[in-house]
């Protein structure tokens, strides 16, 4: 689609996701076994066909900007990029201060490609969407914002920017995190409608309203807080409902699939929903492929076939390189290049890549960064009291090993 332009924002610090985001930003965190975070807006982009893409990085952005130039680069074509943009402080001597700001300090890449409508998309999420469907519901509504919406408990209402629509799609009411007594749903009275962070605008809107903003002192300089309240205001704010968004070859039960894997829990959650039987997102629809940087590495194995020493992987996701030496991995997702040794047990955890299990090792509900070792015998996730005073240890249970750690040596 010509005169769009995308912008996705991969420069929050993920603070509520350490220490996975101790050494790379948040976007960067590897998932899935075989993907990166980031790499789920980016396929959605690119299997939307909308291929004119800046992704703004900012903290601990090494590792994010490696994954790009390896796996996200686009040439021979002047009309389609996916370029990263470092905080370049074009502005001033200072990062982004906001979301707002983010885009601000860089208005000069929108008025450079002088677009018609401008994507502000998160890069930290986990979903599939076709993009173009928005852009089509942002034209026929003659919108001068659309903002992605998904319904969430009451609950949870306190995460999100909760939104009041009127029987035409329109926004008639809108709070950033409200702490308590949050709008709900008409009809739905335990779920609340909350934005996913996603934003379609006219270009020129866009570019005077963060102008405008940046004048003001006042201002957090965020959409959340600061230019959906004052915009939705002008009556030309409308909201796209995700449930409706259709993916050729989907399951049913994929729809309105949506995760913000900003804490521990969510992000552990959000692994374990791949490995389902029937999972909520499908990683292998052939219409909607994601891709993501795979290392020359050779297949995954599995060895030793005798008694009490069978290698063997049950309700799990492996990805190449790994070896499953005599030992048993259930319910777990295994990045690339992970040597379980014989006699170990791993359960409903997540290896990301590089690790190294001694002999007879117990895991169950952990994360191991990349990375990591352990020294034969080693129990993990069994011992509550023990595992909080070494590691750091979810609300939920989950154990998490830093990168690069080297346990029981």
């Amino acid at each position: 689609m010509s005169g769009i332009l995308s912008m996705i924002l991969a420069g929050g610090e993920g603070t509520r996701l350490a220490p996975l985001t101790s050494v790379r930003a948040k976007p960067a965190v590897p998932f899935g076994g075989n993907y990166r975070i980031i790499d789920f807006v980016l396929n959605n982009f690119v299997n939307s066909d909308l291929l004119q893409i800046f992704v703004l990085t900012q903290f601990k952005s090494h590792s994010l900007l490696k994954h790009l130039s390896r796996s996200w680069r686009v040439t021979g074509l002047t009309s389609r990029f996916i370029d990263p943009i470092p905080a370049q402080m074009q502005t001033g001597k200072h990062w982004y201060q906001g979301t707002a700001d983010a885009i601000y300090q860089n208005v000069n890449l929108v008025e450079g490609m002088d677009p018609e409508v401008v994507c502000v998309f998160g890069g930290d999420h986990i979903y599939k969407m076709d993009i173009r469907q928005m852009i089509n519901f942002h034209h026929d509504h003659g919108a001068l914002l659309t903002v992605a919406a998904i319904p969430v408990p009451v609950s949870q209402a306190d995460q999100f920017g909760i939104i009041e629509v009127d029987e035409n799609g329109k926004m008639i009411g809108f709070e950033e995190k409200p702490k308590e007594n949050p709008k709900t749903i008409p009809g739905r009275p335990g779920y609340a409608l909350a934005s996913m962070g996603n934003y379609v605008f006219d270009a020129k809107t866009l570019v005077q309203t963060l102008k405008d903003d940046a004048e003001d002192m006042e201002s957090l300089h965020d959409f959340g807080h600061s230019i959906i309240p004052k915009l939705f205001e002008s009556g030309d704010v409308y909201v796209y409902d995700f449930s409706i968004n259709e993916i050729r070859g989907e399951p049913e039960n994929s729809r309105g699939y949506w995760r913000d894997v900003g804490t521990i829990d969510s992000f552990y959650e959000a692994n374990m929903d791949l490995i389902s039987v029937i999972p909520p997102i499908d990683l292998y629809n052939k219409h909607w492929p994601l891709r993501s940087y795979h290392p020359p590495v050779p297949p995954a194995k599995f060895v030793h076939d005798e008694k009490n020493r069978t290698g063997q992987a049950i309700r799990s996701m492996v990805a190449s390189g790994c070896i499953i030496s005599g030992s048993i991995v259930y319910n777990s997702v295994l990045g690339f290049n992970n040597h379980i040794h014989s006699h170990s047990y791993v359960d409903s955890s997540v290896i990301m890549g590089n690790c190294d299990i001694g002999r007879g090792c117990r895991i169950r509900r952990a994360i191991l960064d990349k990375n990591v070792s352990l020294a034969p015998g080693t129990v993990i996730g069994e011992d509550p009291v023990h595992d909080r005073e070494r590691f750091h240890v979810s609300a939920e249970g989950v154990v998490v090993i830093p990168k690069g750690a080297k346990i029981g040596f």
